[in-house]
C-alpha cells in the first residue's frame, strides 16, 4: 500500500515529466535542435516521439504485461489484430524478434524458408533463422524484393530424408532493399494459394506494411489475407521510440508467448510503450503519404544530376537509392561533405546511398538536401 509520501513523490515526478514534455518542442519536427543532422535521411528509425505521443506515454494505464494485466498493451494488441485480420497479437521489442519468433513457432530444425535474396531476414538479422530455429533460407534473386508463385513453385522440395523440408514463404512488405516496393495484392494472393495447396506457411515481415497500406489505399487485412502470421513496426514511419506487434491465430500467439519469455522479450509494464503505438495508429498512418511525396520529390530533384543514378525509377513509398559510381567519389567522401550542411544519407556501399523519408523531414528540408547532394557530387 502506498503511503501519502509515496503518492506525493509520484505526483511530483509526473508533473516534472509534463513540464519537460511541454518544454521539449524540439522533439516534434525540430529535429535539427537535437541532432547535428538537420535532415537525417539515414532511416525512418531516427524518428522521435512527438509531444503528443510522449504525453500519451506519461498518461498510460499500466499493469503486469506477463499476467495479462496491462490494459494499454492489451488494447494495442487487440487493435492491431483486428486491423490485420487476425485472432490475436503480441507486443514485442523489435521487428527482428517478430520474425525470429515466427520462425521458431512455424519451423523445426532442418526446415527451409523461401524469401527474396535481398530480404531483411537474409541481410540484417544475423542469420537468426539458422541460429535460433535451425532453418535455412532459400533466397530468390530479385532486384525489387518481389517474387511470384511461379518463382516459388519449382523451389518447393519433394519430401525425402536427406533434403530440407520446405516449410515457409516469407514476404517483406514493403521491400527495404527493393526501394520500398509494394507487393501487389494479386501477387500475394497467388502466393497464398500456392502455399495452401502445398501445405506451406505464409509469414509477412511487415516492417513497413502501413506504408504499403497508404500507397495502395487498401487496408492491412487485404495485404495479410492468406497469411499465417504478420507484424507491423511501430518505430519507423509511425514515430514510436520502440516496439512491434506480431499477429496470428490464437494458437500461434500462445506459442509466441513461450518464445517471448525465452528470448527475454517480456517487458512488465509495457503500456508506457504501447501507448505510443496507440497514439501512432490514431495520428501517424495517413501522414505516411507525406513521406512518400517527399521521397518522390527527392528522386525528381536528383534524377537529372550528373553522376547520380536513382533507383527505383518509380518511387512507391519512402525509400530510394542513389548510385554515385559515375561521380568518381565514394559515399564516405560525399557524406563528409554533406555533414557540413547537416544532411546525412545511409551509405550502403562505397558507391550506393539509401535515403529514407519520415515524419521528421519536411518538403523544405528535401529541397535543401537535394541542393546539398548536388553540390557535394560536383565538389
Amino acid at each position: 500500500m502506498w503511503s501519502s509520501q509515496d503518492a506525493s513523490s509520484f505526483s511530483k515526478t509526473r508533473c516534472r515529466l509534463r513540464t519537460w514534455i511541454s518544454d521539449c518542442g524540439a522533439i516534434s519536427g525540430d529535429v535539427e535542435k537535437m541532432s547535428h543532422f538537420y535532415t537525417d535521411l539515414v532511416s525512418d528509425t531516427v524518428t522521435r516521439p512527438s509531444p503528443g505521443m510522449l504525453q500519451a506515454m506519461v498518461d498510460a494505464s499500466t499493469g503486469d504485461e506477463q499476467r495479462g494485466e496491462d490494459p494499454t498493451t492489451l488494447a494495442l494488441c487487440d487493435r492491431v489484430a483486428q486491423m490485420m485480420g487476425f485472432d490475436d497479437a503480441i507486443f514485442l521489442p523489435s521487428g527482428t524478434m517478430c520474425n525470429q519468433i515466427a520462425f521458431l513457432v512455424h519451423c523445426r530444425p532442418g526446415d527451409e524458408v523461401i524469401a527474396a535474396g535481398n530480404a531483411h531476414i537474409m541481410r540484417s538479422e544475423g542469420a537468426g533463422a539458422a541460429a535460433l530455429a535451425g532453418a535455412q533460407i532459400h533466397p530468390i534473386p530479385t532486384s525489387r524484393g518481389i517474387f511470384t508463385a511461379d518463382d516459388v513453385s519449382p523451389l518447393i522440395r519433394t519430401r525425402r530424408d536427406r533434403a530440407p523440408v520446405t516449410r515457409l514463404i516469407c514476404v517483406e512488405q514493403t521491400t527495404n532493399s527493393g526501394g520500398g516496393a509494394v507487393w501487389p495484392i494479386d501477387t500475394l494472393s497467388k502466393l497464398a494459394k500456392l502455399a495452401r495447396a502445398k501445405g506451406l506457411v505464409m509469414h509477412m515481415d511487415g516492417a513497413r506494411l502501413l506504408n504499403a497500406v497508404v500507397a495502395s489505399t487498401l487496408p492491412a487485412k487485404n495485404h495479410c489475407a492468406g497469411f499465417d502470421s504478420a507484424w507491423i513496426d511501430l518505430s519507423k514511419g509511425l514515430g514510436c521510440p520502440v516496439g512491434a506487434v506480431l499477429a496470428g491465430d490464437s494458437d500461434f500467439i500462445r506459442q509466441a508467448w513461450v518464445w517471448k519469455h525465452r528470448l527475454g522479450g517480456a517487458m512488465r509494464q509495457s503500456g508506457v510503450l504501447a501507448a505510443a503505438g496507440l497514439y501512432a495508429l490514431d495520428h501517424n498512418i495517413n501522414r505516411l503519404a507525406d513521406d512518400h511525396r517527399n521521397a518522390r520529390l527527392l528522386a525528381d530533384l536528383l534524377s537529372d544530376t550528373p553522376g547520380i543514378d536513382v533507383f527505383p525509377e518509380v518511387i512507391e513509398s519512402n525509400i530510394l537509392f542513389l548510385d554515385i559510381t559515375r561521380t568518381g567519389k565514394t559515399t564516405g567522401i560525399i557524406n563528409t561533405i554533406l555533414s557540413a550542411s547537416g544532411v546525412r544519407l545511409n551509405a550502403e556501399s562505397p558507391t550506393r546511398f539509401r535515403a529514407v523519408t519520415h515524419l521528421g523531414i519536411s518538403s523544405e528540408q528535401i529541397l535543401g538536401a537535394a541542393k546539398a547532394i548536388k553540390d557535394a557530387c560536383k565538389a
